[in-house]
């Protein structure tokens, strides 16, 4: 066999395999185009937008089929992630964000936020003689609505189990 047959048996080959590594690649895949989770978004009479804070931390209840998020403003989420102790200064503002889960359609086994099943704030204000004043306030429903408040010197059970929540450890 002469170097001239080689070396185009050579060439064909790598032609074809070339065009065989490109079909690969054609457009025969439906293309997924990316949506947005409109059942996840928050609607109603809220005092803020939580989604548009920072991420303190998240849990998931599979025995209820939900996950939450707590959400911050700047000097929630400053103070959550530089210390231990659960005495927010003044201005500090948490909110828990609860949606029930869904099946993710794009990734096989992974879950979504779906509905949401209710936001609750605390806001730690200045009271007088620096005692900190806090309110709690639950909105549920579609559209979110006001279903609970209490303002106080001290933190009902709910708001003090926010408060609790540790930030989480990000790199």
């Amino acid at each position: 066999m002469s170097q001239v047959t080689a070396m185009r048996k050579r060439n064909y080959l790598f032609a074809v395999m070339l065009a065989m590594g490109l079909s690969g690649c054609a457009g025969d895949q439906p293309k997924i185009s990316a949506t947005f989770n409109e059942s996840a978004s928050l609607t109603g009479d809220l005092p803020a937008n939580p989604l548009q804070w920072q991420f303190i931390t998240a849990t998931s209840s599979q025995a209820e089929s939900s996950m939450a998020t707590l959400y911050g403003n700047d000097v929630a989420v400053h103070y959550a992630r530089t210390n231990a102790q659960h005495s927010y200064p003044p201005n500090s503002v948490l909110a828990l964000v609860t949606w029930t889960q869904q099946d993710d359609p794009r990734y096989f086994g992974g879950r979504i936020p779906g509905q949401v099943k209710s936001v609750e704030f605390v806001f730690v204000k200045a009271g007088g003689g620096g005692v900190p004043q806090y309110s709690y306030q639950q909105y549920e429903g579609t559209p979110l609505k006001k279903s609970s408040s209490q303002d106080g010197p001290t933190p009902n059970d709910r708001a003090a189990y926010l408060l609790s929540q540790r930030a989480a450890v990000m790199p």
